[in-house]
């Protein structure tokens, strides 16, 4: 805490897979996905104070809209409805995510809020609270919650246990394109109460060896990727531009896109990666980072 501030990261939540097992009779799609956390990402500033406010700034502020919408204002309010006299305050948050973009920016920033706000207040990280809040705010804030690798399920309300997965030296590459979920979600095609005719998600270990994850990411897929090309087909050209990088163990589309991520074998093949992307690509948003 400096000058009375607390600040949290809100780092980019990665779809290692994303298996859409069927649309449920309400509408809302069943999935399983394993997902990994990156070393970079937003960061959420709050001063304590008496009115609950935010201001945006960095990089991709402006992407980010009305600040009146923001799923930071969102959770805060969610969690002001669930504990009488909650303390708030003053949000700063610091944009670098891309908007619209798969990795989940906005679940990750709300997410941070409720940490930040349980902080102040002294509500335990497993206050019943925090998860409700979590769950009103949007389908992947519950994750974000504990931002670790684990699973999710349903649709996005069931997250396991963290898992102790090895780091994933990793690219994050965003052709620049705001992507739709609704709108990749339609192009699935699936009806309510329609299941999916591709297979379940593969078992995942508490702390599998190196060669076991990879070994299991080669049997997962992300079924929007499919979707999320017709409607935005420059992701392939980011897929192939990451599979021909020396090192890249896999390439896949995150969430509903339209950011991918390429896996490689070290660290360094990640970054030179990274600089030769950046170097060809000067208009894509890309990172070096590792995936936990």
């Amino acid at each position: 805490m400096a000058g009375g501030a607390l600040v949290a990261r809100a780092p980019a939540k990665v779809n290692l897979s994303l298996h859409i097992l069927g649309r449920r009779a309400d509408g809302f799609h069943a999935l399983d996905s394993l997902v990994a956390f990156a070393g970079f990402g937003d960061r959420l500033r709050l001063t304590p104070g008496d009115a609950l406010s935010l201001s945006v700034e960095g990089p991709t502020a402006q992407a980010s809209g009305d600040v009146a919408d923001n799923l930071v204002l969102m959770a805060a309010r969610a969690l002001q409805q669930r504990c009488s006299a909650l303390r708030a305050g003053a949000f700063r948050l610091t944009k670098r995510l891309p908007v619209a973009a798969g990795v989940g920016g906005g679940s990750s920033d709300a997410a941070a809020a409720l940490r930040l706000l349980a902080e102040l207040n002294g509500i335990p990280a497993d206050d019943s609270r925090l998860l409700e809040a979590a769950r009103a705010s949007g389908s992947d804030v519950p994750v974000c919650l504990d931002p670790r690798a684990r699973r999710m399920a349903g649709t996005g309300e069931i997250v396991g246990p963290p898992l102790h997965l090895p780091a994933l030296p990793a690219v994050l590459v965003n052709p620049g394109v705001a992507v739709s979920t609704p709108a990749v979600f339609r192009a699935l095609g699936l009806a309510p109460g329609e299941d999916a005719a591709s297979g379940a998600h593969p078992l995942v270990s508490a702390a599998p060896t190196p060669e076991a994850l990879w070994s299991l990411l080669r049997e997962t897929r992300n079924d929007l990727e499919s979707p999320a090309l017709r409607i935005a087909p420059v992701i392939a050209d980011v897929l192939a531009a990451l599979r021909a990088r020396p090192g890249c163990r896999l390439a896949r589309m995150s969430g509903s896109g339209a950011t991918v991520f390429g896996l490689f074998d070290t660290r360094s093949r990640a970054a030179l990666a990274s600089r030769e992307l950046q170097r060809l690509h000067p208009a894509w948003w890309v990172r070096a980072t590792v995936l936990r």
